[in-house]
């Protein structure tokens, strides 16, 4: 696991960096795909860099890690919608090569079933991107998510929800009950993950996922087992860092061999 602690502007151009120099390098790459707020800056720096020529997204391919259920299909917080807002309005990704999970199927666990298997019909995903909730949980895998779990239906807890109500004009019940996700072992099949957080709010995730043993109270900690994770954070979500950790942190990127990459 690889930390980078910087600006969020400045990890998001590295993350954005990384996914251009996949993109030219494998133009029919699978990207996995995030919403919510900490993306957000990487989006903006990958339509940077389309509109400036520097990258296709043409013959790519894309999976969102997750969905709720019950949302109407044109609600604005409908994920299959807010990643056409956030993303492919502004490049060249063919939304048909988009897969999105279903959150108003009627055969739930079918759904669930056919996204997995698409993923894999898909040859697997290159570069996953990441947020991290306060809670330690990725895409929606509450505590307590199994760390083998697949793509599946989850209750959401409490505290994701009094979270997300910032997207429901702070009304927390009108955010969802209910969500498909993928599953902890479903995130780990990407070849790389690049992890993004921001804020003094995920600075007790953050201590965990790094820190910690790993443990199914803190989901994201199943990604100290893979081979090729990419932690960018600020520097108040990296506030419960040891410190000494921290300097090793900065020093090791700012020795990192140029060839080596994100």
């Amino acid at each position: 696991m690889e930390v980078i602690i910087q600006e969020p502007h400045e990890g998001a151009n590295l993350a954005a960096d990384a996914i251009v120099e996949l993109l030219n390098a494998k133009p029919d790459a699978v990207l996995g795909l995030a919403t919510g707020s900490s993306p957000l800056g990487v989006y903006q720096a990958l339509a940077a860099r389309y509109r400036a020529g520097e990258v296709s997204f043409a013959r790519a391919s894309a999976f969102l890690l997750d969905e709720y259920v019950g949302l109407d299909a044109d609600h604005p917080q409908r994920y299959r919608n807010v990643i056409h807002r956030d993303l492919l309005d502004h490049v060249d990704l063919d939304p048909a090569r988009v897969h999105t999970l279903d959150g108003l199927a009627e055969d739930i666990p079918g759904e669930c079933a056919r996204f997995e298997q698409a993923i894999v019909d898909a040859g697997g995903v290159d570069v996953q991107l990441l947020g991290i909730g306060t809670d330690g949980h990725i895409a929606f895998n509450e505590p307590g998510s199994s760390l083998a779990s697949r793509t599946r239906i989850k209750t959401l807890t409490a505290q994701t929800r009094r979270d997300n109500a910032r997207f429901f004009a702070g009304d927390e019940s009108q955010v969802p009950t209910h969500c498909l996700t993928q599953g902890l072992a479903t995130i780990m099949a990407a070849r790389h993950i690049i992890l993004l957080a921001q804020s003094r709010a995920k600075s007790e995730a953050i201590y965990h996922l790094v820190e910690g043993p790993v443990s199914a109270m803190w989901p994201a900690t199943a990604l100290q087992h893979h081979p090729h994770v990419t932690v960018l954070v600020d520097e108040e979500a990296a506030g419960r860092l040891q410190l000494q950790l921290v300097e090793y942190f900065r020093r090791s990127y700012d020795t990192k061999p140029a060839w080596q990459g994100l």
